[in-house]
């Protein structure tokens, strides 16, 4: 039993004997900093149930937790506020039981079980990946990586979007201006090229809405009857019936994309378990939709298209087939998630990364995988994410105004090169050392900056804000972690003798320092339950603040006495330990030296 656990107990205890209620729950919170204590019962929800002063109920549960509980040595009440002051020889034989457990904080990973499906990523493959992206792949496999330190077993997956009109638009651009050019002639990779030619079309396509237009028809026409979209749409309808021509054509220029996107993944230090294509999964969902008309989930309109009227649920009529028996990205999606199951019959729930545009996309999947029959329908999540503008605004893929991913990597890198050449402290670095150190503080500047923020927030990127050696940011954390690695390198003497509880009081900066540490576990498991990395990166954040107040007000490595000098060197190792486990779940990296 934890010492929240036995507080918890005590004050049942206290108010069954002072006042004859059983409290059913016990409120407990961190006191807070202007306060003398550690811990603090609150007071006032007890007023429900003992009539009385809270500040006399309070004195009352003091006096009976000093009494009762070894470990709480004083106390004070502040109002409705039970501030309890916890002996040093909990929080040192505490930090005793942690020092040595290097994955302090996880859960090891249940053999047995049901598993969890995280789903991030997920592109087109009609142009290479972008700012957006990033965003959804580093929430995506931030939380697979939570999920797994809390026990969880999971699977990283994504839907690689393969098929549909968006697709066919690149290839018809690339069929009738691209002169037969190829990622080797071109010396680009191959996302770059296809995203290429996805803009082409769109130039090409508004040129002919404009013709269009001044000959007569209107706008709204215009766009219909652009001959370049009739083109990509018959395009498609070939692609759907196996046209050799176009189907070679489609793998040809989607083999360009994936070694594109396998390059940028790699560069980005985030990796998946298994993948699904639309091109596979859309025919699955074909499949149920005609099984849900035999079974009256679906019906199907005068045109020939298939729907599921949910008016009865608070939604409305969702198209799941069009009339001319193609599929829309709901077919798939209702595939892709039966599929999945086929796949991996362990899996008993699903995260799907994915930005808040489709929250009620997202609404009607769910609600009719439930109407199809399937229990596990239940424990899907949608994992909405707010948007990443830019100081120049919104980002457009068609008019290729969006931020690419492996320039903005490269542009991270030099970023920290230049701040870094500026502050000078990289003397001793070879060449190579020195482009490791940048790509390293250049991607912990770019992931924290982006996960720090709630995934629902939208968020405005600034580079060099993100970049900043002081603050929130993600190089401030490496670099502490460098500066405690710098410190036990200068520890001249045995930094590994374990001492005992009554060897020392604590300075009240350790203190504070050990409270911090010892939420950790907690911290990951409700950055699991919400799906929200931002919390293990504020967590972070508020360690490394208290490491660099216990580093300027207490003497480490010049202490007066030996057993100070080891269990400050040990504590500091410690909190270096947790910041490099907590950022490793970011998929940050920490430097030894900065």
């Amino acid at each position: 039993m934890n010492l929240q656990d036995t507080i918890t107990t005590r004050v049942k205890q206290a108010v069954k004997e002072a006042f004859g209620v059983q409290l059913e729950a016990v409120e407990i919170q961190a006191t807070r900093k202007e306060f003398v204590g550690d811990i603090t019962v609150v007071v006032f929800p007890m007023l429900r149930f003992v009539k009385g002063n809270p500040v006399q109920i309070g004195e009352t549960i003091g006096r009976y937790l000093v009494d009762h509980t070894e470990d709480v040595k004083a106390f004070n009440v502040v109002k409705g506020f039970l501030n309890l002051e916890i002996s040093d020889a909990y929080y040192l034989h505490f930090f005793n039981s942690i020092y040595d457990q290097d994955d302090y904080g996880f859960v090891p990973p249940r053999p047995y079980g049901t598993a969890i499906m995280v789903e991030y990523s997920s592109p087109n493959t009609n142009k290479p990946l972008h700012l957006g992206h990033i965003r959804n792949i580093l929430l995506g496999y931030g939380v697979a990586e939570i999920l797994k330190a809390a026990g969880k077993k999971v699977y990283k997956t994504q839907i690689i979007n393969d098929r549909g009109i968006h697709i066919c638009k690149s290839m018809l651009a690339w069929k009738r201006y691209g002169n037969g050019e190829t990622p080797q002639s071109t010396g680009l990779k191959g996302d770059k090229l296809v995203g290429n030619y996805y803009v082409k079309f769109d130039q090409e396509y508004k040129a002919e809405i404009q013709s269009l237009i001044q000959k007569g028809h209107t706008e709204e026409d215009a766009k219909k009857q652009a001959p370049i979209l009739l083109e990509a749409q018959e395009m498609l309808r070939k692609w759907e019936a196996g046209d050799d021509a176009v189907v070679s054509l489609w793998k040809t220029m989607n083999s360009w994309v994936y070694d594109g996107f396998n390059e940028t993944y790699k560069n980005l230090g985030v990796d998946f378990d298994t993948l699904y294509y639309e091109s596979d999964t859309y025919l699955l969902g074909r499949e149920f939709v005609a099984e849900g008309l035999k079974t009256g989930v679906f019906e199907k309109a005068e045109d020939g298209s298939v729907w599921c009227d949910l008016s009865d649920d608070g939604l409305d009529k969702k198209i799941v087939q069009r009339a001319d028996g193609t599929a829309v990205y709901m077919t798939q999606d209702i595939g892709t998630a039966i599929q999945r199951i086929k796949d991996y019959p362990d899996v008993g729930g699903m995260v799907y990364t994915v930005g808040n545009e489709q929250d009620y996309h997202f609404k009607v999947l769910f609600l009719i995988l439930k109407k199809l029959g399937f229990d596990w329908a239940d424990n899907l999540y949608h994992l909405s994410y707010g948007m990443v503008d830019l100081p120049s605004g919104k980002m457009k893929s068609r008019e290729g105004t969006v931020v690419d991913a492996d320039d903005l990597i490269a542009e991270m890198a030099e970023t920290a090169a230049e701040i870094s050449e500026e502050l000078g402290k990289l003397d001793g670095y070879t060449a190579t050392e020195k482009e490791t150190l940048y790509r390293t503080i250049g991607l912990g500047a770019l992931k924290y900056f982006i996960l720090k923020v709630d995934p629902k927030k939208r968020i405005l990127f600034d580079p060099k804000e993100s970049i900043d050696f002081q603050g929130n940011t993600g190089p401030f954390i490496q670099y502490t972690y460098a500066r405690i690695q710098s410190i036990i390198r200068k520890a001249d003497f045995d930094t590994e003798v374990q001492l005992s509880p009554s060897q020392r009081t604590l300075h009240d900066k350790e203190r504070e320092l050990i409270k911090q540490l010892e939420v950790f576990p907690d911290i990951i498991q409700q950055a699991a339950e919400q799906h929200s990395p931002a919390l293990i990166a504020n967590y972070t954040y508020n360690l490394v603040k208290e490491f660099n107040s216990f580093y300027q007000n207490v003497s480490i490595l010049g202490a007066d006495h030996e057993t100070d000098r080891v269990f400050r060197v040990q504590l500091s190792r410690k909190v270096a330990q947790t910041i490099k486990n907590a950022f490793g779940l970011l998929g940050i990296q920490v430097p030894d030296r900065m």
